[in-house]
């Protein structure tokens, strides 16, 4: 049977390279897309081309209604969902004392609301040797500067991990969290001076920044082969932090 998977915020750069990495394994792939219609599109016609299985579907994460109606709706195409990918996130950065509130909000909406409402649907819905594989950041390890309220979103992420694994005992689903370090992709790189890309760059000791691909590898073998791992948080990195 073709395992099936949906991945939020496919439109972005790592659920980009999350989507059609899966595809690549033989994956019949959900793209879930918050806004950008034409690049999901484009993403699902890249992934029938190939030969594989893909639909797109927009949806507010933070919505219960609609990401229901989303796992309806690969239920209906599909039959089912074996692995939920949810890479969907926002990031705004400032020092705490001047942050704007509302920034604070947003993050809050999408990054722990839209986690949750996900997660919700995906501890309900996944077959039987299922996963949920959800996002955080390195930074959370890090404690860099003006990134307090962004931390703050994803450390919520991390700390429902392990509880939710223990909650779907005897489910034969695993839950982890995948936190990236500095990777290219467009929102890492919106706002950010050479001499920052430089600095993340040689910050590694691989000397080097990461790419989508090195993430979606990792996403890769949890939705996959990985099933001894399960309540964990993933740090990849290149060894910026452990």
């Amino acid at each position: 049977m073709t395992r099936v998977a949906i991945v939020t915020g496919a439109s972005g750069g790592i659920g980009y390279a999350v989507a059609t990495q899966l595809a690549k394994d033989g994956m019949t792939v959900l793209v879930h897309y918050s806004g950008n219609k034409v690049r999901a599109d484009q993403i699902v016609s890249e992934i029938t081309e190939a030969g594989g299985t893909a639909s797109a579907f927009q949806a507010d994460v933070a919505e219960s209604s609609q990401i229901s109606a989303l796992f309806d709706e690969v239920e209906r195409l599909y039959g089912g969902v074996d692995v939920v990918v949810n890479t969907a996130a926002i990031s705004s950065t400032a020092a705490l004392a001047d942050l704007n509130l509302d920034d604070l909000d947003r993050m809050h909406r999408i990054n722990i609301r839209g986690t949750f409402v996900v997660s919700q649907q995906a501890a309900r819905r996944l077959r039987p040797g299922g996963a949920l594989i959800n996002f955080s950041s390195t930074v959370v390890r890090l404690g860099t500067p003006t990134y307090t309220a962004y931390v703050a979103s994803k450390g919520a992420v991390e700390a429902m991990t392990l509880a939710l694994a223990k909650e779907m005992r005897g489910r034969d689903v695993t839950v982890n969290t995948v936190a990236p370090g500095a990777t290219v992709t467009p929102m890492f790189l919106e706002g950010r001076t050479q001499e920052a890309i430089d600095a993340a760059t040689q910050a590694p000791p691989l000397g080097r920044i990461g790419t989508p691909a090195d993430v979606a590898s990792v996403v890769a073998f949890l939705a996959g082969p990985a099933r001894w791992i399960n309540g964990q948080v993933i740090r990849v990195n290149g060894g910026v932090a452990a």
